[in-house]
């Protein structure tokens, strides 16, 4: 009997590029403000403003669009102008629509798993936007189960784990975020595969798990296969 049946992928810079989308239009938005106060201070506001926010509106394009309002009213003592609300409105509509390119060997691995192993999509986000992303992609079919969570912990990896496969020991969990993919599917008791990205939101960094006998790194999706194939 194999010791894997299941592999999770996070989606947003596992699968395709994302980050990178935000912090170009964090860029634009300090731009934008540039008038109304220095890009240090937008920056910094806009970083704890975000962090806040996931609290209340969890994690999303949607969540980063009020979170820019709310850093823009902030900075200017509320009085941006409405001009400034429409264009911070209109980022955020730009975001929902940026193309969806998979990374390079994303889909030669997916058809290389998909006859041998159950594959799920566990990503978090904008349920909208996360159904266009993963349509967009053209990667679907490669799927058998897509699960989008508000959060993802120990007990939601052991929830789907259990759901969709033999639970989460023989299990899988493969991404770019140390916080969200790696540390609690090792928690959960799966092995946890960290793939770094260019760009790494803060609140996905964590302290690497090197004790941990099932956490491995790999430094693109490409080398996924040959360690699947190494655990059996």
């Amino acid at each position: 009997m194999p010791e894997l049946t299941t592999i999770g992928f996070d989606a947003d810079d596992t699968l395709w590029h994302h980050e990178k989308y935000f912090v170009a239009t964090k860029e634009q938005f300090v731009t934008l403000l540039s008038d109304h106060a220095d890009a240090s201070r937008v920056g910094q506001q806009l970083h704890d403003t975000e962090i806040a926010n996931v609290l209340h509106y969890g994690f999303g394009v949607k969540s980063f669009t009020l979170s820019m309002v709310e850093t823009a009213i902030a900075v200017t003592s509320g009085k941006v102008p409405a001009p400034v609300i429409a264009s911070i409105l209109e980022l955020g509509r730009a975001m929902l629509v940026h193309p969806v390119d998979p990374f390079p060997g994303v889909r030669e691995t997916l058809e290389a798993l998909r006859p041998h192993y159950k594959l799920l999509v566990v990503t978090r986000g904008d349920l909208f936007d996360q159904e266009r992303k993963l349509a967009a992609s053209g990667l679907l079919g490669y799927f058998d189960e897509i699960e989008i969570v508000s959060g993802k912990t120990r007990l939601v990896y052991d929830r789907i784990f259990t759901r969709h496969g033999n639970g989460p020991g023989r299990a899988m969990m493969i991404g770019n975020s140390m916080r969200a993919d790696v540390v609690p599917a090792i928690e959960a008791g799966a092995y946890g595969v960290h793939i770094p990205s260019e760009h790494v939101w803060s609140m996905d960094l964590d302290d690497d798990p090197r004790d941990a006998a099932r956490f491995k790194r790999l430094e693109s999706i490409s080398a996924v296969v040959p360690l699947v194939t190494e655990i059996g």
